[in-house]
């Protein structure tokens, strides 16, 4: 099996919006999600779209994770095509939750509610508990010596 080499949209513009950005970019057609998919009408299909918010949403609004626990109220409404420019708008609702919505002049695209596992958080802070932990006990050692 070949490796995907152009999985990326081409970024044309970040916007700051309420809670979140609107990131503007071009679907290009030599995107390798496009490659069989399907021949005669280049379609984005549905999974990138969901990969894409999650990921974008971690780096733009600086999630705790993009392990995805639940997807709510998802819609696709309108086909994204090769070599369209879309907007993805992401709204921030806690550290593990979003909204997304793909834009064009066709109208919306896709939308969706994604909720994240918290357990990235958990799981660091427990870790930061054990080290402090260490770090008394190493102390008080040193001072018992």
């Amino acid at each position: 099996m070949n490796k995907l080499q152009e999985t990326q949209p081409l970024f044309i513009k970040k916007e700051i919006i309420d809670n979140g950005v609107k990131l503007t970019f071009k679907v290009q057609a030599s995107l390798d999600y496009f490659k069989g998919h399907f021949p005669d009408v280049s379609i984005l299909a549905g999974v990138v779209q969901l990969d894409w918010a999650v990921n974008f949403a971690h780096e733009h609004l600086h999630l705790s994770s993009t392990v995805v626990r639940q997807v709510e109220v998802l819609k696709f409404k309108e086909i994204i095509h090769a070599d369209q420019i879309v907007d993805l708008s992401l709204i921030r609702k806690s550290d593990h939750k979003f909204l997304f919505e793909y834009q064009s002049e066709k109208g919306v695209h896709a939308s969706g509610r994604v909720l994240l596992e918290e357990k990235a958080l958990e799981e660091t802070a427990l870790e930061e508990k054990a080290l402090e932990e260490s770090i008394l006990e190493d102390s008080s050692l040193k001072e018992t010596l």
